[in-house]
């Protein structure tokens, strides 16, 4: 405002930080899990995305943005307490980014793990963005030399992250098929 320029849009995004208290973990403890990870843990992130989203268009008649919770690991102690304590998957970070505002984010995997693995988790999300046209992104970080259990230091806002757990199955042959994932239909109608 002090340079005069007027805002193009504002955006409302619930993004965490390591610091105590800032915690979107945490915020969706106290609507009632027990911890993130627990069963009804999307529908918790789904409703508090759409508060704030909802709050924001009152508010402001130039929200933009993404707007949302964002759920990257390492940034956001209350997740990093989720995981070590066995209450957070990978398998269900995929399911929360369903409803939230992008993807797998600063999530340390094996540093083992296959490029096809990668692969694989990289297509799986791109299918939920495709399906609900939203916006996804995927930051994994594969931990050179650690394993499941182990864990990553970044510093600063980019926090610490335990190395998770990658399901072991292979999709290399499905990888390997190459080509692309198309556009969803959306109307039989004309």
């Amino acid at each position: 405002m002090r340079l005069n320029v007027p805002f193009g849009i504002v955006d409302l995004s619930l993004a965490p930080t390591p610091a105590v208290g800032d915690s979107v973990a945490e915020i969706l403890e106290e609507i009632g899990l027990e911890s993130v990870g627990a069963p009804g843990t999307t529908a918790a992130l789904a409703l508090l995305n759409d508060q704030v989203k909802k709050g924001g268009v009152m508010a402001s008649s130039y929200v933009g943005g993404l707007s949302g919770a964002f759920i990257p690991v390492s940034e956001d102690q209350g997740m990093i307490d989720a995981v070590n304590r066995g209450a957070l998957t990978l398998e269900k970070l995929e399911a929360m980014t369903c409803v939230c505002s992008v993807g797998l984010d600063m999530i340390a995997i094996p540093g083992d793990t296959t490029a096809e693995t990668i692969s694989g988790i990289i297509a799986d999300e791109a299918a939920i963005g495709m399906v609900n046209q939203k916006t996804t992104a995927v930051r994994l970080i594969p931990a050179e030399g650690k394993k499941a259990g182990d864990v990553v230091e970044f510093g600063g806002l980019l926090g610490y992250a335990p190395v998770m757990p990658v399901n072991p199955y292979s999709c290399a042959a499905f990888v390997d098929r190459g080509g692309r994932i198309p556009a969803p239909i959306h109307s039989f109608k004309n």
